[in-house]
């Protein structure tokens, strides 16, 4: 059973995502918080898998809480519901502890897959969400130093990582490398093992802190 923590401003909101959630077999809402500063309040009290967390909530909001939470209870997943017009990735939330992003306009079965992917250690980011995350490190002032972490890494890792930065999903990686699918699988599994990574969030945030990528790469 996934315990799942809802975090949300909103009580009407958390009130359809408790039903939503409530009819699947495999999942379980625990708690709810109406702020950041509940949200981390209820982990240490609850200690949920998930905490499915509103990026914008009065007070401490849910980048701020994210990485009180990540601090604190590192094995606790957040999956931060976000919208477009948003910068989620505000003071290095990625790195910070975010598990994933996700649409609110996202559909419920999407939702509830991202539950369980993220309670599995498979963190994700919607699609739609990329490049805005990429284009949060577009802007930055000055291209990183090439990190010696990176040499730990064979070519073949390190070209599927860049990939990964740029926003490419498995299926794209794949075909623009002439790969199987659960050959680039692999080949990520273990680049974020020798770099102590947790997840494909982590892994977009490390291609350009560590100079493997730059702003303004091609993407093509």
């Amino acid at each position: 059973m996934i315990r799942v923590l809802l975090a949300d401003d909103e009580a009407i909101v958390r009130a359809g995502l408790r039903m939503l959630i409530s009819d699947e077999p495999d999942l379980e809402v625990v708690g709810e918080a109406a702020d950041g500063h509940e949200a981390v309040q209820a982990v240490a009290a609850l200690s949920p898998d998930v905490v499915l967390m509103d990026a914008r909530m009065p007070g401490l909001d849910g980048i701020g809480a994210a990485r009180a939470i990540a601090e604190a209870h590192p094995g606790v997943k957040v999956l931060v519901l976000t919208t477009f017009d948003e910068e989620v990735l505000l003071d290095g939330a990625l790195r910070a502890g975010v598990a994933g992003f996700l649409l609110k306009v996202s559909p419920p079965e999407q939702l509830l897959d991202a539950l369980r992917e993220v309670a599995a250690g498979r963190g994700l980011i919607d699609p739609a969400v990329v490049p805005r995350v990429i284009g949060g490190y577009a802007r930055a002032p000055q291209a990183p130093v090439r990190a010696p972490a990176l040499d730990r890494l064979t070519g073949r890792e390190a070209e599927v990582l860049a990939l990964v930065g740029r926003g490419l999903s498995n299926a794209e990686i794949a075909a623009r490398l002439f790969l199987g699918e659960t050959t680039v699988k692999t080949h990520l599994g273990r680049a974020l093992d020798k770099l102590g990574l947790r997840d494909r969030p982590q892994a977009i945030a490390f291609a350009y802190e560590s100079g493997l990528i730059r702003p303004g790469d091609d993407t093509g």
